[in-house]
């Protein structure tokens, strides 16, 4: 593993820590792996706020959307067996569908350009206010016409890969439950993900939260719906770790079980552009395709009334990162985000040198909380309450073993003053001079606070 990975899977669970204290966030699981392979797996909060119970990699999540890119897979191993076509209409394999439906091509379902409908003109499930569609209600909703015509532009649709999932049935003749979890679950070594609730005798669920509005307080969300006919769109159970290699097995360049090395290029390639959006995505086949500065990701989130989550594999970079959360008002994008700006940060720097080892550390004072991270021969002074740590970091120039300078840094902020550490009789750093300002350790600067304004 290169230095300068290590030193920035050191410092995301740093980060990640500060912002579930900042964000107030029931609980929080990363999984990040390197070539297939999992390097940094760790869980922060409560799995279930009521109950009290700490929150572990091993704890499950409703992954919601997630599913979507896994019965893309499942249709294109169908495709590499010469059992369908992406240009095949939907018609020639599922009846009682609506003529302009059933015109609809498999292509066009799994990029979300089929014009069919969201999720149905009564999508009460999704406020846990009526159980999710049976095949029945899908397929009588699938007997009304579509909303837009077929490739007008890209829609999502829940419905359209509810249909993949009868596509699926129809092709293999088993229930997509039981086709999906042997021909891609278990194909790609995963050990701890399910088609849908519920989960494995014994298996650790998180439980999922409201949000903190508008009662005040989070109440606890089961999340243990049976998705019934849209398990291929919305019902799969995971974890963060399995997530991160299934999905990082989906880069064209690794290597994977489940599918061709030219199947995932299809996947992996731009179809639609989300036309109104500031964020500038494009949807493949089952997948999400974004950009972080100048850095690529494809994968996936996913929203259930319990937990927001989103997994991103770095293509060509042999990463990819999954972040789950167990609340409605989940931060996993945003922070999905800020552990790439992360690791584009150490990957531009390098990792520290004997120079600069010892100026590190969390330092804090009343106005602000930084984290001196060395890297290279070069300190960064990260804001770890902010998405991108390292967003106009100032930079010190380290003179000597204790003396430094602050060589970079914005027009209100000091540069060109002096840095300095300050040991105790031991040796040991217990503070950091940054111009003017004295950093402090945070039990000292809680004792201060205490003292100046408790009483």
């Amino acid at each position: 593993m290169e230095g300068w990975l290590k030193a920035a899977l050191d410092y995301i669970p740093r980060w990640l820590e500060h912002q579930m204290r900042t964000s107030e966030q029931p609980g929080c699981a990363i999984a990040v792996a390197h070539r297939g392979k999992v390097v940094l797996e760790q869980a922060f909060g409560a799995a279930d706020l009521a109950a009290g119970e700490a929150l572990t990699p091993r704890h499950r999540f409703r992954v919601a959307s997630h599913s979507k890119s896994f019965t893309a897979a499942g249709i294109l191993r169908l495709r590499e067996a010469d059992r369908l076509r992406l240009d095949d209409p939907v018609g020639r394999y599922v009846r009682g569908l609506h003529p302009k439906v059933a015109k609809a091509t498999i292509g066009q379902l799994l990029s979300h350009s089929a014009g069919l409908i969201r999720d149905g003109l009564d999508a009460g499930q999704w406020q846990d206010r009526r159980p999710f569609l049976d095949e029945a209600e899908l397929r009588a909703a699938l007997a009304e016409p579509p909303v837009l015509p077929g490739s007008a532009r890209f829609k999502y649709s829940n419905h359209g890969f509810g249909l993949l999932g009868l596509v699926i049935e129809s092709v293999a003749g088993t229930p997509y439950r039981e086709w999906i979890a042997r021909e891609v679950v278990a194909r790609a070594g995963l050990e701890e993900t399910v088609p849908d609730m519920p989960a494995p005798t014994g298996a650790a669920v998180a439980r999922g939260h409201s949000g903190k509005l508008p009662l005040g307080r989070r109440l606890v969300v089961p999340g243990d719906n049976d998705t019934r006919a849209l398990s291929s769109a919305t019902g799969f159970v995971s974890t963060a770790g399995d997530l991160a290699r299934f999905f990082g097995s989906l880069d064209p360049d690794a290597r994977c079980r489940v599918l061709t090395a030219d199947s995932r290029r299809e996947m992996t390639r731009r179809q639609w552009h989300d036309p109104h959006s500031s964020l500038n995505r494009h949807y493949g086949l089952g997948l999400t395709i974004g950009r972080v500065g100048d850095w690529e990701w494809f994968g996936h989130g996913g929203g259930f009334q319990s937990c927001i989550s989103r997994t991103a594999v770095l293509q060509g970079r042999g990463l990819a990162i999954s972040i789950l959360t167990n609340a409605v008002d989940g931060w996993a994008h945003p922070w999905s985000d800020g552990v790439i700006q992360i690791l584009r940060t150490f990957e531009r720097n390098g990792g520290p040198t004997a120079r600069t080892r010892d100026w590190t550390g969390r330092w804090w004072s009343m106005w602000a909380v930084g984290d001196l991270v060395p890297v290279a021969d070069r300190v960064l002074i990260a804001m770890p309450a902010m998405l991108n740590p390292f967003m106009d970091a100032s930079e010190i120039t380290v003179d000597s073993r204790d003396e430094g300078s602050i060589s970079l840094a914005g027009g209100f902020a000091n540069h060109g003053e002096g840095a300095a550490l300050i040991r105790d009789a031991d040796g040991k750093v217990v503070a950091v001079q940054i111009g003017g300002t004295r950093f402090l350790q945070e039990a000292e600067v809680a004792a201060e606070l205490e003292r100046r304004y408790g009483g």
